[in-house]
């Protein structure tokens, strides 16, 4: 039995679940050496929606504040999370720009890349996974792990089977929803560890209230790292607090050998820090509806906010039971972005008009003509007539069908380029990019 890796993620998860993804970079930076030098197996620190955060809402450029902290971070092995083709972003982008993103996200300082698909469909995680091995990252293949009748532990090994063909080093289960149990981690792991034979990391998030008990089992079970989060950021949507694993496992085979005085000191930081994000904070009590609607915890926020937008909080109820209907129509994708927004937008749309799939927005007509790759099981083919028509889905990667666009949109922004990153700040998010381009360049008001 090999002690217990923990990765942190108070820099990009925790904050992205409980602040809206607002945390600063000098708040980051104020405790960064501290977290260095506790021996995390790493830290989570960029990805996800942290660089569509830092343009759009802190006037702080992404690249910069990877850089910042890798200067000052030099044990601690810096870890990103990557939607696949979708890169950082809700849609697919083409190979080149994969191919570059990976290249510079290791050159800026990341060493590790977690890639994962919302359908967890291969063929939107090749690219990504042979750049980032060529950029010299070690590649974390991702499982998203949900529920469904199509979803078991067969298909979650084959999954894994797949990902250590395409060269992964290690492999991630992604319970973004709070869904995995103790015992079904139990087996899993166990099955994993003997049939596909990769370190197996474990990132679960604590809105059901189950994660602390099913990482207890996956422990047992042989799971090489688990995913926590420092108490302050904790708990809710985020991850199980870190201490609290860290005290439990003391003095047991799988002895993190972490220091609890030291993230004590690192808690008190966040604890302060926290009063500045008090009106971003998330609740974090449990909420076991997850468990019967399988509704992560940002969907649920983001339902809350649609209905409350229209003035109809009081069809709540029949949106959460809405939601599983659509899904179950739609192949049973996993509720991870972006499928979770456009489930939960066509649910809110179908139970605000009374009348079913009368309004479809473009993202699920695009989803259902196969331009986000192959659902986990068939359409429905009567949604499927009422969203397209007679239209044949595409069955190939849709990735196939988008041309280079690097060499065009650098020649779009030459009067504001100041680095080679600019350029993918661009291509990934063009207004938000612009507009944070014109500040920097004092030609806006900050």
């Amino acid at each position: 039995m090999a002690k217990l890796g923990i990765t942190e993620t108070c820099f990009r998860d925790a904050h992205q679940s409980l602040w809206a993804t607002r945390m600063k970079t000098d708040d980051m930076m104020a405790v960064a050496e501290a977290i260095d030098e506790i021996g995390f197996h790493s830290l989570e620190c960029w990805g996800g929606a942290t660089f569509d955060s830092c343009l759009r809402f802190l006037n702080e450029d992404p690249w910069v504040r990877l850089r910042r902290l890798k200067a000052v971070i030099r044990k601690t092995p810096l870890q990103m999370l990557l939607r696949g083709q979708n890169i950082l972003g809700y849609r697919h982008y083409p190979d080149d720009v994969v191919e570059a993103f990976c290249q510079r996200a290791v050159d800026n300082g990341i060493d590790i890349i977690r890639i994962f698909d919302a359908l967890n469909d291969v063929r939107n995680m090749e690219t990504a996974i042979r750049a980032a091995k060529g950029a010299g990252a070690h590649v974390q293949g991702t499982v998203v792990y949900t529920i469904s009748p199509v979803h078991d532990t067969d298909a979650y090994v084959k999954l894994a089977q797949s990902l250590k063909e395409l060269g992964c080093d290690s492999v991630c289960i992604k319970d973004m929803a709070g869904l995995l149990k103790p015992f079904v981690a139990e087996e899993l792991i166990k099955r994993l560890k003997a049939e596909v034979g990769l370190p197996i990391q474990l990132h679960a998030h604590y809105t059901s209230g189950l994660a602390s008990m099913t990482y207890l089992k996956a422990i047992e079970a042989g799971v090489d790292v688990v995913d926590t989060a420092i108490s302050a950021l904790a708990l809710g949507t985020s991850q199980p607090p870190t201490e609290t694993l860290v005290a439990a496992l003391q003095d047991t085979p799988y002895d993190t050998g972490l220091d609890l005085t030291k993230l004590a000191a690192v808690n008190h930081h966040f604890k302060e820090v926290k009063k500045n994000y008090a009106g971003l904070q998330a609740p974090t009590e449990v909420d076991t509806a997850v468990l019967s609607y399988q509704i992560p915890g940002g969907m649920i926020s983001n339902l809350r906010n649609q209905l409350a937008g229209q003035k109809a909080m009081d069809r709540y109820e029949d949106v959460l039971a809405e939601v599983p209907r659509v899904r179950a129509e739609l192949g049973y994708p996993p509720l991870v972005t972006p499928t979770s927004q456009m489930v939960g937008t066509q649910a809110v749309l179908n139970v605000l008009t009374g009348k079913r799939y009368s309004v479809i927005p473009k993202e699920i007509r695009d989803y259902v003509k196969g331009m986000y790759g192959r659902p986990p099981a068939p359409i429905d083919p009567e949604i499927q007539r009422l969203i397209i028509g007679d239209e044949e889905p595409i069955t190939h990667r849709p990735a196939d069908d988008l041309e280079p666009v690097l060499d065009k949109a650098r020649k779009e922004i030459i009067e504001y380029y100041q680095q080679e990153e600019d350029v993918l700040s661009y291509v990934l998010f063009p207004e938000v990019a612009l507009e944070f381009f014109k500040r920097r360049a004092g030609l806006k008001q900050q």
